[in-house]
C-alpha cells in the first residue's frame, strides 16, 4: 500500500500481563499543498492516494469548477526536501480554457487539519459557498430498507480501516439500486469525501442526482455543503449531523440522515425521499423532522 500506511514500534500493554513490544500498522497522514495555475491554493493534512481525485473535489467543493472539462491537467511538484527530491506532497493543477481563477478569498491562510477542512478560512462569509446545482428539485425516493444496507457495505469495503483502525471512509451509492459506486478512505472526512466528488468530476459525472453520499462518522456543516456543491440530495451518516448543517439541509432541500445504524435512522431534513415501510406498503417517513430527536 506504499504511503498510505506506515509501520512503527509500539508498546502493548495489558494490565495483569507483562508489555509486549511489537510493529503495529497506522495510517498514513502527510500534507498536500494544492496549487491553481502555480499558486498556492491550500494546505490539507491526508492519506497520500487518490490526490489528483482530492485536488478535484476540493475545487469543486470551493467552487471554483463544476465540470469535468474545468479540470484541465494536475501534476506533481518537487517536494520540498533539501537535494530537492519529490515528496509528491505538492500539486498544481491546470484549469480548464476559459475557467476564471480562484478568487483571491477562498485562499486559506493556514493549513486545513485532517480534522476540520474550514480550518483558516479566509473569511467566514467564504464558507456557504454557491453551489452550481440544486439539490431542492431532485426526485430521488430511496427506500429505509435499502437504506440499512449501506452502512455495512461501507464498513466491509474499508480495507485501510481493517488494518489501521484509524481512517474516515466516504461512498457514494446508487439510491434506487443500492449499488456501491465508488469509496474512498482518508485521515480526514472531508478529504475523503472530497475524493469521492473528485471521482466524480474526473469521470464526468456531475451533478450526482439520484445517489446517497455515506460517510463513516459525523454529518457536519462542511460534507453537507460538499454534498450540494456536487448535487448530491442525500447525506447519510451513521453519526449524528451539526446543527448548521441541518439548518443548511433544510435551506436548500438536503436530505441529511443521521444515527444510520442496525435498522434505524433520524430522518432531520427533506424526510419525504425516505421511503419507509409500512401495512399500506411504502411511505414517506411519517415523522415531523421539527420533532425528531436523536436516540
Amino acid at each position: 500500500m506504499g504511503r498510505v500506511t506506515v509501520r512503527r514500534r509500539v508498546t502493548r500493554i495489558t494490565v495483569g500481563s507483562p508489555p509486549s513490544r511489537r510493529e503495529d500498522v497506522l495510517a498514513a497522514e502527510e500534507p498536500l499543498e494544492i496549487r491553481v495555475g502555480g499558486r498556492a491554493m491550500a494546505i490539507t493534512m491526508r492519506t497520500p492516494g487518490h490526490d489528483f481525485e482530492l485536488a478535484a473535489g476540493f475545487l469543486v467543493s470551493e467552487g471554483v469548477i463544476s465540470q469535468q472539462d474545468d479540470f484541465a491537467t494536475a501534476r506533481y511538484c518537487a517536494g520540498a526536501t533539501v537535494d530537492g527530491e519529490n515528496t509528491y506532497n505538492v500539486l498544481d493543477v491546470t484549469l480548464g480554457q476559459g475557467v476564471p481563477a480562484p478568487d483571491p478569498s477562498l485562499e486559506r491562510n493556514f493549513y486545513t487539519t485532517s480534522s476540520c477542512g474550514l480550518c483558516g478560512k479566509a473569511s467566514i462569509d467564504a464558507v456557504r459557498t454557491l453551489s452550481a446545482f440544486s439539490v431542492a428539485d431532485d426526485p430521488v425516493r430511496v427506500s429505509a430498507a435499502l437504506l440499512v444496507t449501506f452502512p455495512d457495505t461501507l464498513r466491509a469495503g474499508q480495507d485501510v480501516f481493517e488494518k489501521t483502525g484509524g481512517l474516515h471512509a466516504a461512498a457514494l451509492f446508487d439510491a434506487a439500486t443500492g449499488e456501491m459506486l465508488v469509496l474512498r478512505e482518508d485521515v480526514g472526512r472531508h478529504n475523503a469525501v472530497d475524493k469521492v466528488i473528485g471521482w466524480a468530476v474526473t469521470n464526468d459525472r456531475l451533478p450526482l442526482r439520484k445517489t446517497v453520499l455515506m460517510v463513516s462518522g459525523r454529518a457536519s456543516f462542511e460534507l453537507a455543503q460538499k454534498a450540494s456543491m456536487a448535487g448530491i440530495p442525500i447525506l447519510a451518516a451513521v453519526s449524528a449531523p451539526s446543527s448548521l448543517a441541518v439548518d443548511l439541509g433544510r435551506e436548500i432541500g438536503l436530505t441529511i440522515v443521521g444515527f444510520l445504524r442496525g435498522t434505524s435512522m433520524v430522518v432531520y431534513s427533506a424526510d419525504e425521499r425516505i421511503q419507509a415501510e409500512s401495512s399500506s406498503g411504502s411511505e414517506p417517513v411519517a415523522a415531523n423532522a421539527e420533532t425528531i430527536s436523536a436516540p
